[in-house]
């Protein structure tokens, strides 16, 4: 699957909507690409990859005025294998998810010979630390701008002014944004506009994945879509509504979706 790009505009790629929200059609090849054209582009505005996994379409389907936020977004791409499945039940092949730990590793890879400035924004500052470092063992020379975990508070307007004059400084090419859905969205969605990168992307729990202080589940069991059973063993607190309720909640609107049964 080939991506066009005409000019400043969002890139020409398949979309389906699953349960009212649009998802383009796309690998992770495809999404690296694209990132490495805007990066290489302008810095007139970031454009905007938002990392959807079933959380994220049951979270649209619930909140309309969430869901006209992310499709301001230039790129959704499809993490989870229940909307690959859902792909394929309407016609599209797609092989594998696009899940945001992967496409910082692929990009990582991509870009580790063109210098490109990556800023960290979100969780723990333990997890910034121990990310910091294991990044710097994976890929020796790649160039770490700014680190940065937010206050786990209401900030101020002077707070807020200061971080984003912070990351603007740091000159990022990459803005890798660990709030987590919904509300790295909806803060990538108030500051875009002063924004001075050139691409920005929520990533979730990446973060702590690849620092190592949340286990990954293995790449089979992601594969065979039972990595919710892992997430759920090691992290219950956090991840029980999405499994028991969101899960079962998507399954049941997707049967209806694509039966003809109801119009989203």
């Amino acid at each position: 699957m080939t991506a066009e790009l005409a000019g400043s505009e969002r890139p020409l790629i398949r979309q389906i909507r699953i349960l009212g929200t649009p998802v383009h059609m796309v690998q992770l090849p495809d999404v690296v690409g694209l990132m490495m054209q805007w990066v290489t582009g302008d810095r007139a505005r970031p454009y905007w990859v938002v990392v959807a996994d079933m959380h994220a379409i049951i979270e649209a389907y619930k909140r309309p005025e969430f869901r006209s936020k992310i499709e301001t977004a230039d790129l959704t791409v499809p993490d989870g294998i229940s909307l690959i499945k859902v792909a394929r039940r309407k016609g599209i092949r797609l092989e594998k998810r696009v899940a945001g730990t992967d496409l910082m590793k692929a990009f990582f890879a991509a870009s580790k010979e063109r210098g490109l400035r990556h800023c960290f924004f979100g969780d723990t500052d333990e997890t910034l630390v121990r990310l910091r470092e294991k990044l710097a063992q994976s890929y020796p020379g790649m160039v770490i701008a700014d680190c940065y975990s937010p206050p786990f508070r209401p900030i101020t307007p002077d707070e807020d002014a200061a971080m984003i004059r912070r990351i603007n400084e740091a000159r990022p090419d990459i803005l890798w944004v660990g709030l987590g859905l919904p509300k790295q969205e909806q803060w990538i969605y108030d500051h875009r506009a002063r924004l001075d990168v050139p691409v920005v992307l929520g990533v979730g729990a990446a973060f702590k994945f690849l620092a190592g202080t949340v286990q990954r589940a293995p790449d089979w069991l992601g594969d065979l879509g039972l990595e919710w059973l892992w997430r759920l063993a090691h992290e219950p607190r956090r991840l029980w509504r999405r499994v028991m309720i969101e899960g079962p909640q998507f399954l049941g609107h997707v049967a209806l979706e694509l039966s003809g049964l109801k119009k989203y």
